[in-house]
């Protein structure tokens, strides 16, 4: 039965995401974990309390446990709610190319010039009129 265990996973392959330019990934799930635990380890060289690193950081520990929890992907596909699991590799590498530019831009430090008066006030909101 071990010879045909292969086969029988082939079989079931869908055909298509649906989605343009999304191509179906032959094997999905170990690739989405490798991923996750890159970007795991890439994001630990931001500062502890920079909120770029606390989001991503839970966002993917949540999204590492559920693909580890579950083998079969429509079931990660559902317990996510994310898309389908193609969108899911392709948010993950979208997030792995963003750590390196918080590392080169530092949005957690101040600064380098103060905001002028009224910068963060929109639409009449934190105005005493």
């Amino acid at each position: 039965m071990r010879i045909f265990r292969p086969l029988l996973q082939i079989s079931k392959l869908k055909e298509t995401t649906g989605l343009y330019g999304v191509p179906v990934h032959p094997n999905p799930r170990p690739h989405l974990i490798s991923l996750y635990q890159r970007i795991i380890h890439t994001v630990e060289r931001l500062p502890a309390t920079a909120a770029i690193r606390q989001s991503a950081e839970s966002l993917t520990r949540y999204r590492l446990s559920v693909v580890e929890k579950h083998d079969d992907v429509p079931t990660i596909e559902r317990e996510l709610r994310a898309g389908q699991i193609e969108e899911l590799i392709h948010q993950a590498e979208d997030e792995l190319k963003l750590i390196p530019q918080m590392l080169k831009y530092k949005p957690w430090e101040p600064l380098e010039e103060p905001a002028p008066p009224g910068q963060w006030e929109y639409f009449g909101r934190g105005r005493s009129e």
